[in-house]
């Protein structure tokens, strides 16, 4: 983006949009903030500060509104009704009105290191948190994805992603504001309609996240998936089980697979499409890139440490924990946090490369192959040990959702009175009863190790997902195998009779008594 060129585009979007100015240097008085807000809101409505989406909004908003106070302005646009309104909250539809369109006589002295907004994390395994993004964050983001899949302004960028996060909103919508792509927004993803669209606008790269291309194999084939001109699928989230299937079937020559999360300093890109692979970073000059997978205890995910109090890196093919050296001075390594300052600290460690540096914890467990291609492997807490074994809820879920036809599956472990680690349970969509626990069984017996065939199966009308599409866990962790818990169909597997039982109050009593044996 030239310096002195000013960008003047009033966003009408077709949701409820909430947009929390968050002054960390609010000393101007509050009709200059006002018109400075909705001179933000009119130039980059787009980059909402906070859950735009309805779900959830009100609450969000109100923990930072805790955490910020005063320095919290808040503005709310479209159809949220009088009970979605928080208090203290501006109508921003009438004040773009009122707003000039003149240039600011003083435009406000911010730099790279300053806030720009804030965006609340997905949450999958807890709760979400508020992360800070400051300028240079933004322009890194983006940056990020446009120069590692040789991005063009020529190109035709179809953006179907959640814009109160960072893949949508800033590797999406950013290269149409830093680089001139053309970007193309839609207000919501749509499998049946995700070709058709790619062709009417002349598309040429796409953005995935999360399950969104185990969606678009599981609709039938239609016409338009031959005739769109799309290069390039940039995202995270490709299961390797599906990742040549659908570049198979849709004809999609480059995915831009990549590591990364909204705060972290540690993203990496799979930039020559190894298959499964989620980014590289080198063998033999690592430090040029100071990222690491690190050994953690398996039962804790405590890091483990070495007789200097240092923490002991990983071998090629051994899963560890990535983290990312931390440097201020460095955009790329700095790390901004959260505005919770327990959050922030919580994703700190100490001594890690080497006495009192300090590195960013992804929490997410990775494995390296010997050339230096990286492979997530799950979300530390999602691993589990069952008979000795360490069980990986992401390939099992992958397992599950071939064999299913693609269905929404989460699993994940449950604790068992008086057994030793976490048992195996699977919540699979089964909207319409039909799927068959037993025959299922059989071709598990096939593809899956017996330690990593689920205990207990959970049938459910849908599986709950993140506003990113990623699977939601936390709900269904915390109830557990618990009949009392839920009225959807439970099953627990019987090894002696090698089958399936319908899990009922009784069944769970002697489970817990350990009348069955695991």
């Amino acid at each position: 983006m030239c310096r002195g060129c000013e960008l003047r585009v009033q966003v009408r979007l077709p949701w409820p949009l909430w947009c929390c100015y968050g002054c960390s240097d609010c000393r101007g008085p509050g009709a200059q903030r006002r018109r400075s807000a909705c001179t933000w809101a009119a130039a980059a409505g787009v980059s909402c500060a906070s859950s735009a989406k309805p779900q959830g909004g009100t609450s969000s908003v109100a923990e930072m509104s805790g955490e910020l106070g005063k320095s919290l302005v808040k503005f709310c646009s479209g159809d949220v009704g009088p009970d979605g309104v928080f208090p203290d909250t501006q109508l921003l539809d009438p004040l773009l009105k009122e707003t000039s369109t003149a240039p600011l006589a003083q435009p406000p002295g911010k730099g790279m290191d300053d806030r720009l907004f804030y965006i609340y994390t997905s949450g999958t395994t807890g709760l979400p948190k508020a992360a800070i993004i400051v300028h240079s964050r933004y322009y890194r983001i983006a940056a990020f994805g446009h120069y590692s899949y040789s991005m063009q302004a020529a190109d035709v960028l179809y953006d179907c992603l959640p814009l109160y996060h960072s893949a949508g909103n800033i590797m999406g919508v950013g290269q149409c504001l830093i680089y001139g792509l053309t970007v193309v927004l839609r207000k919501k993803f749509s499998a049946s309609r995700f070709w058709d669209d790619c062709v009417k606008y002349n598309c040429t790269v796409v953005q995935y996240i999360g399950e969104i291309c185990r969606y678009l194999l599981k609709q039938p084939v239609r016409e338009a998936e031959g005739r769109h001109r799309v290069r390039l699928a940039v995202g995270n989230g490709l299961r390797p089980s599906i990742w040549e299937e659908f570049t198979e079937r849709f004809g999609v020559r480059q995915i831009g697979e990549f590591y990364g999360a909204t705060e972290c300093n540690c993203s990496i890109a799979n930039m020559d499409g190894k298959v499964g692979s989620c980014g590289f970073n080198s063998r033999i000059l690592p430090h040029v890139y100071p990222i690491r997978l690190v050994k953690v205890n398996e039962d804790t995910m405590e890091l483990l440490r070495d007789a200097q109090g240092l923490c002991i890196p990983c071998q090629t093919g051994e899963p560890g924990l990535l983290v990312g050296q931390i440097n201020q001075q460095d955009p790329l390594r700095r790390f901004d946090g959260y505005i919770s300052e327990s959050a922030t600290s919580k994703k700190i460690a100490h001594s890690v490369f080497r006495k009192g540096d300090s590195a960013y914890l992804s929490g997410d467990v990775l494995v390296m192959d010997e050339l230096g291609y990286m492979y997530f492997r799950d979300r530390s807490g999602d691993t589990f040990r069952w008979r000795g074994e360490n069980v990986s809820t992401t390939e099992v879920e992958g397992v599950l959702s071939r064999l299913l036809g693609q269905t929404d599956v989460a699993v994940y472990g449950v604790a068992v009175p008086g057994v030793e680690g976490k048992a195996g349970m699977a919540a699979i969509a089964d909207p319409h009863g039909r799927l068959s626990p037993n025959a299922l069984y059989e071709e598990l017996q096939k593809v899956l190790a017996p330690y990593a065939r689920p205990i207990f199966l959970r049938l459910l009308p849908q599986v709950d997902t993140t506003g990113t599409f990623k699977i939601q866990k936390t709900r269904l962790q915390h109830e557990g195998f618990d009949p009392r818990q839920t009225s959807d169909r439970l099953f627990f597997l019987d090894l002696k009779q090698g089958h399936y039982l319908p899990l009922d109050q009784g069944v769970y009593t002697r489970i817990c008594s350990g009348a069955f044996a695991l």
